[in-house]
């Protein structure tokens, strides 16, 4: 039975892969025998973590630097990829920029009527022009995959619901100074949700599937306050701990998750249910 869990020799690709999330990822895929192909902007970070991957787990664990928001330096990837290992079986979007609230309050750059176009056009190019263009080509590599294979699409519970702008809110400041969540990162994660579902009817006849996962925020080191909110807006009543996705990628990526296409899935404790 635990076979079809199984990741053994599957080549996957994690953009975004040194991140908080991205690293946790990458760790999955290489515990359950898989090949993880590490891409960011830093290959010194890469680097580190494939070493990592590579005692811990014994496998073969690779990084590349790459800007996948340049579609050169995607292309000139695939290549090398291809040469090396022929095909790929898996794509997981996770790369993102993670616009901040923080130093809202001095500058209100976050608010919609003071939203810098340069910080848009920023967000949306790593976020949603660059899961295109990774679906574009390493989604093409896993189309020519005998055995089709997958794509993952990393969204948000934001991607389902509205940020609730109370949780931001700085007491004493006045209403066109108070910070919040920007708006690329809604627009972003709900821009995942209509990429998987276009991705999930483009290639099935080449057996590649494309679900997304909408996962919750993941505690880290907020301040208290916040946590404070944002737990009592979730039935479970925390935020997720950073390897609590874990499970649910390895299901998504692996054979028993075979007849699963276009989904989009919630993982935020219960926050979109309320």
């Amino acid at each position: 039975m635990m076979d079809i869990f199984s990741l053994k020799e599957k080549v996957i690709i994690i953009t975004g892969a040194t991140g908080l999330l991205g690293s946790q990822h990458a760790a999955v895929v290489a515990e359950a025998g898989g090949i993880p192909i590490l891409l960011d902007l830093d290959q010194n970070r890469c680097n580190h973590l494939a070493i990592e991957l590579k005692q811990k787990f014994g496998v073969d664990a690779v990084g590349y630097k790459v800007d996948i928001t340049k579609e050169d330096e995607i292309i000139e990837n695939v290549a090398l990829i291809k040469q090396k290992y022929n095909y790929i079986h898996a794509l997981v979007n996770n790369a993102a920029n993670n616009p901040k609230v923080e130093d809202s309050a001095e500058k209100a750059f976050s608010r919609l009527e003071n939203f810098p176009i340069s910080v848009w056009n920023s967000d949306l190019a790593v976020g949603l022009t660059g899961s295109f263009l990774c679906a574009k080509h390493y989604g093409y590599l896993i189309s020519e995959n005998p055995d089709g294979g997958t794509i993952l699409n990393i969204s948000s519970d934001l991607g389902l619901i509205a940020p609730d702008q109370r949780l931001y809110r700085k007491y004493g400041l006045p209403e066109n100074l108070q910070p919040v969540k920007p708006v690329t990162y809604s627009v972003v994660k709900a821009g995942l949700i209509g990429l998987t579902r276009y991705l999930a009817t483009y290639w099935p006849d080449k057996n590649v599937r494309c679900n997304a996962i909408c996962p919750g925020g993941v505690e880290n080191n907020q301040n208290p306050e916040f946590l404070k909110e944002v737990t009592s807006r979730i039935p479970l009543g925390r935020m997720a701990r950073k390897d609590e996705y874990k499970g649910l990628v390895l299901f998504l990526l692996s054979e028993s998750a075979s007849y699963l296409n276009g989904s989009i899935i919630s993982a935020d404790g219960g926050r979109t249910v309320w």
